[in-house]
C-alpha cells in the first residue's frame, strides 16, 4: 500500500537550518506531484510546498518563499524539503502528501520545533 515516512525534524534555534525527507513506496513515486503541508497546534492544516512528478516548478507558500527548497529524487523515491533562517512560527509537524486519483494520503509527519 502507499506509504510516506517523514524524518529530520527537530528542535533547532531560530535561525537555524534543518533538511527534512519523505521515503515513498507502494506507487509509482515519479509519476506524481509531491506537496509538504504542516500543521501547527491549534491550527489548521497548511500547504507550505509543491514539486511536480519530473521536479520542475516548485511552487511555495508566501510564508516560506525564499527560506524553502523542495526537492526529489525519483530514482530513490525521496522528497525532501530544506528549511533555513527558521523562524518560531515555522513550529509544526510537517508531513509529505500525494494526492492519486482524488485519494490523499500523508504520513506519520515528523516535528519541527523553532525555539531558543
Amino acid at each position: 500500500q502507499v506509504q510516506l515516512v517523514e524524518s529530520g525534524g527537530g528542535l533547532v534555534q531560530p535561525g537555524g537550518s534543518l533538511t527534512l525527507s519523505c521515503a515513498a513506496s507502494g506507487f509509482r513515486f515519479s509519476a506524481y506531484p509531491m506537496n509538504w503541508v504542516r500543521q501547527a497546534p491549534g491550527k489548521e492544516l497548511e500547504w507550505v510546498s509543491r514539486i511536480y512528478a519530473n521536479g520542475d516548478v516548485p511552487t511555495y507558500a508566501d510564508s516560506v518563499k525564499g527560506r524553502f527548497t523542495i526537492s526529489r529524487d525519483n530514482a530513490k523515491n525521496t522528497l525532501r524539503l530544506q528549511m533555513n533562517n527558521l523562524k518560531p512560527e515555522d513550529t509544526a509537524v510537517y508531513y509529505c502528501h500525494v494526492n492519486r486519483f482524488g485519494i490523499e494520503t500523508r504520513g506519520q509527519g515528523t516535528q519541527v520545533t523553532v525555539s531558543s
